[in-house]
């Protein structure tokens, strides 16, 4: 069977009724397989937390904040490289290599969990071979993007992201097994699990995958793209989407045995009830990113963004004042206030995934409009311009989006080390973010059009960098 498609033109209706489709199909599930493994290799780290007692192994809650926040950092300066690779090597190729790459922090982190007296400095070393995780998104995200057309890529962009991004309460749901049948001092199982996930993922990509030919996106498409005022604004909105999602990811499971411990709980059990709540969020954020591109698809990309940001900032203000609370009552959290605290934390989770769908719908659709105001390319030229550009720009995109995640880490971090030692500080910082979102988004995308702006909505897209 021939891996290799010399031209690809989704655009070509015949083509894909008569068969494009299916091929788009199987690559499609195979890339969401792969990124899904990806992702959980990423977020490894929020789950191995958990496993770390602090009289075993040494670190205290700020030195895991940081611990957690090291991947994220390395993941998202790897979806730059990652963004341009599938047209170097080609998407197939490119899949099961990155796959591969998987078994060196799974190994690196099951061999050292084993010994729990290695330094800090190790620790966070190993932490940082799993950012390699988080450059799989990009290039999954390019690569499928050049297999689906221009009315289905809010639908296929947001389903490859959602799966991938489901990889995270996945590896956090085995913790918990783990951690509920033999305890939370054998992390190496959940470690040995995912070289079995990560072999199957590869395997599967080099017998089902497709490489196009005529597909290309390199650092000179990211240059072009860059030059555009649109794609400086949809990297910072997904800071707010893609930033929260990732970093709350990896910090909620954090934040809840703090909590727990706080309310008397032992570490063993504070783990447990940590494990038992901490997936639900990111299940959700991933279950909705592909409603969020479906939405998008049908009613618009700025206002799905605009209206769930506001959302956002409605659920910070529920952490504030939850958070407010539980600071006048000395740290010792009532049952109303730990369920107000995490229906907060929930409801973030669903609009950043609802968010992220609908942000990343928005760049192909820029491109696009920009491409059909170019008098001097025929219609496969426009094609290719926008689909390496719009490619180039989701990479970039999401590793400014990844950024988001780090600085919610140290914020969290920053907040439980003042004198007040809780997170309601940090929350209050999360609300003035998204209400910035706000202002930026209707400003740029849905306010009345100018020669300075944008309505992605309308398909009216001025040209002006």
């Amino acid at each position: 069977m021939s891996h290799y498609i010399e031209h690809w033109d989704a655009e070509d209706v015949e083509a894909w009724e008569s068969g494009g489709k299916d091929i788009a199909k199987r690559n499609l599930i195979w890339s969401v397989v792969a990124e899904h493994v990806g992702f959980s290799i990423w977020s490894i780290w929020s789950v191995m937390v958990l496993f770390m007692p602090t009289e075993i192994y040494g670190i205290d809650a700020a030195g895991k904040f940081f611990l957690v926040a090291v991947p994220t950092l390395v993941g998202s300066i790897l979806r730059i490289p990652y963004t341009v690779a599938t047209a170097r090597f080609g998407g197939r190729n490119w899949t099961v290599m990155s796959a591969l790459f998987l078994f060196v922090p799974t190994l690196l982190t099951l061999y050292l969990m084993m010994n729990p007296g290695a330094s800090y400095t190790t620790f966070m070393l190993v932490a940082a071979t799993a950012g390699i995780g988080g450059g799989n998104f990009a290039s999954s995200m390019t690569n499928i993007n050049a297999f689906y057309p221009q009315r289905l890529k809010g639908w296929a962009l947001g389903l490859n992201a959602g799966g991938g991004n489901i990889g995270v309460p996945m590896i956090q749901l085995i913790g918990l097994l783990v951690i509920a049948t033999v305890g939370n001092r054998e992390p190496w199982i959940v470690c040995a699990v995912y070289l079995v996930f990560i072999a199957a993922a590869a395997v599967g990509a080099a017998l089902f995958m497709d490489n196009l030919g005529n597909q290309k996106s390199d650092l000179r498409s990211m240059g072009k793209a860059l030059k555009f005022s649109e794609s400086w604004v949809i990297s910072f909105l997904y800071i707010g989407t893609f930033g929260s999602f990732i970093g709350f990811s990896f910090a909620f499971g954090q934040v809840l045995q703090i909590n727990f411990l706080a309310g008397g709980a032992t570490p063993a059990q504070a783990a447990l009830h940590a494990a038992q709540i901490a997936f639900i969020g990111p299940l959700l954020g991933s279950i909705a990113r592909p409603i969020g591109g479906k939405l998008a698809d049908r009613i618009g990309g700025g206002k799905i963004t605009m209206w769930t940001f506001v959302g956002m900032a409605f659920a910070a203000s529920i952490l504030v004042t939850a958070g407010t609370m539980d600071d006048n009552t000395a740290g010792v959290a009532s049952a109303g206030i730990m369920v107000t605290f995490v229906l907060g934390f929930i409801a973030l989770f669903l609009l950043s995934g609802l968010g992220n769908g609908s942000v990343y719908k928005m760049i192909p659709a820029i491109f696009e409009a920009k491409a059909q105001s170019f008098d001097d390319m025929d219609r496969a030229e426009k094609a290719m311009w926008s689909r390496s550009i719009s490619g180039a720009l989701i990479g970039f995109a999401g590793a400014v989006g990844g950024l988001g995640g780090v600085g919610i880490n140290l914020v969290l971090r920053a907040s439980y080390s003042s004198p007040a030692k809780s997170a309601t500080m940090a929350f209050w910082v999360f609300l003035a973010f998204y209400i910035a979102c706000i202002a930026v988004t209707w400003f740029v995308f849905l306010r009345k059009p100018s020669s300075l702006t944008t309505d992605v909505d309308d398909a009216k897209v001025s040209v002006t960098a």
